[in-house]
């Protein structure tokens, strides 16, 4: 469809069926105007010739293990409603041109696949990685233009970054493998990107609950990850599912993300295995006195942290097979403790005084009184809190935390069934 069509299509409601898939009910109006917005930029940009096509992919949230996918553990995620949406045309330029609403005009030749140190850390980074690996599997990018727009709250947890891959790697699928590349290729593709490319050692998690979809289990012990599809719903029970923005800094805190890792595998290593994954629970503990004077305190209760978190994932899937949700919810209380006690991710040794993500906790934890759960988010140091809040108390919560941590701090999320997805058929 081209500009008009697509857009009357849009208004007409003729794309509902496609919109309700992914987003709640009450959201279809703003959705239609939201996504023909993004192709009136399209053609502003670009013009008006050609088919264009829709595109989608979600922002994820953690629902357990913190910190437990770089050494081979468990993690449980599921991807939500929040999300990156495109309008995308395919051209034969040559040339990659991606202009994200608020940011400059993406311009990536293709003529060079490997990567360029001036791109380091940049959005043109991961097209050029996408692409690079899209052509080294057979499907070789000839270029497109796109316009995108996201509602995926930057630096909140939420995986912006990994949305951003998975989107431009369903968009590749699709123009240039006939949607051949799956959910978990691609996902794998975003990760090569972000490390090879842009120069980030990051783990599968954010890039495989965005492009799955859904609630799934995640196990990275093998060569390949191994995923298993949960039931979760928390508004099915009772529950909203809050994000809630500490307002911390996220400045200079690379080696504080950096530092989890590194200290959980020098236990590792002590314990004769590359990760924690490999190295025996057992062992580890009858080794406390050895490993603390090899590898210091801090980390052994970041690998105490590991093992604990990592069967607590195991339990919560059991805890959603068998319908006790309440069971779910303590052990997210549980790994927020660890997180906060053991992981000691909710604050940095930088700056003493500045403690926004402990006191977000404890400021869920004084409103909620024991019902519903709360835990650190994501990576932790700055950034967000999860909370599950009783329904009928939702309003209450959202005015009580924002009237400390500011208007808008307080998010609702849905689950979201469907991952990265094109929206529109392409014509043949």
């Amino acid at each position: 469809m081209h500009t008009k069509e697509i857009i009357r299509a849009l208004e007409s409601g003729a794309l509902d069926s496609a919109l309700q898939a992914l987003y709640p009910a009450d959201s279809i109006p703003a959705q239609r105007t939201r996504y023909a917005g993004v192709v009136q930029e399209l053609a502003a940009q670009f013009g008006e010739e050609g088919d264009i096509l829709l595109f989608s992919a979600p922002g994820r949230t953690e629902l357990g293990g913190n910190h437990t996918d770089h050494q081979g553990g468990h993690v449980l995620a599921g991807s939500v409603d929040l999300d990156i949406i495109a309008a995308v045309r395919k051209t034969d330029s040559g040339v990659i041109r991606l202009k994200s609403s608020g940011f400059p005009l993406d311009t990536v030749s293709l003529d060079t696949l490997t990567p360029v140190p001036e791109e380091t850390g940049t959005s043109a980074a991961l097209l050029r990685g996408i692409a690079a690996r899209f052509t080294e599997l057979g499907y070789p990018v000839t270029g497109f233009d796109a316009c995108t727009v996201s509602n995926v709250l930057r630096g909140s947890g939420l995986s912006s970054s990994a949305a951003f891959e998975v989107l431009a790697g369903r968009i590749c699928s699709e123009l240039f493998a006939g949607g051949a590349v799956d959910a978990v290729q691609i996902a794998q593709i975003g990760q090569y990107a972000e490390n090879v490319f842009f120069g980030k050692p990051c783990g599968l998690m954010d890039q495989m609950a965005c492009s799955v979809g859904g609630v799934i289990a995640i196990d990275f012990g093998g060569d390949d990850p191994v995923l298993t599809r949960a039931d979760a719903d928390p508004e099915r029970e009772g529950y909203a599912l809050c994000i809630l923005d500490s307002g911390a800094d996220h400045a200079d805190l690379t080696d504080a993300y950096a530092a989890i890792p590194a200290e959980m595998c020098t236990v590792a290593n002590a314990l004769g295995a590359e990760r924690l994954s490999g190295a025996d629970k057992a062992a580890f503990f009858r080794s406390l006195p050895e490993l603390r004077k090899r590898c210091g305190d801090r980390a052994v209760l970041r690998a105490m942290h590991y093992f604990r978190d990592d069967a607590r994932v195991m339990r919560q899937i059991r805890d959603l097979q068998n319908g006790d949700f309440a069971a779910f919810l303590q052990e997210v209380t549980a790994s927020g403790h660890s997180s906060a006690q053991l992981l000691q991710n909710v604050s940095t040794y930088t700056d003493p005084s500045a403690q926004a993500v402990a006191l977000t906790i404890a400021l869920c934890e004084e409103l909620l009184a024991g019902r519903g759960a709360v835990r650190v988010h994501g990576g932790g140091f700055a950034g967000t809190v999860q909370a599950y809040v009783p329904l009928a108390e939702l309003s209450a919560f959202k005015r009580e935390t924002e009237a400390v941590l500011g208007e808008g701090r307080c998010h609702v999320l849905h689950i979201r069934s469907a991952g990265a997805v094109m929206l529109t058929p392409i014509n043949e």
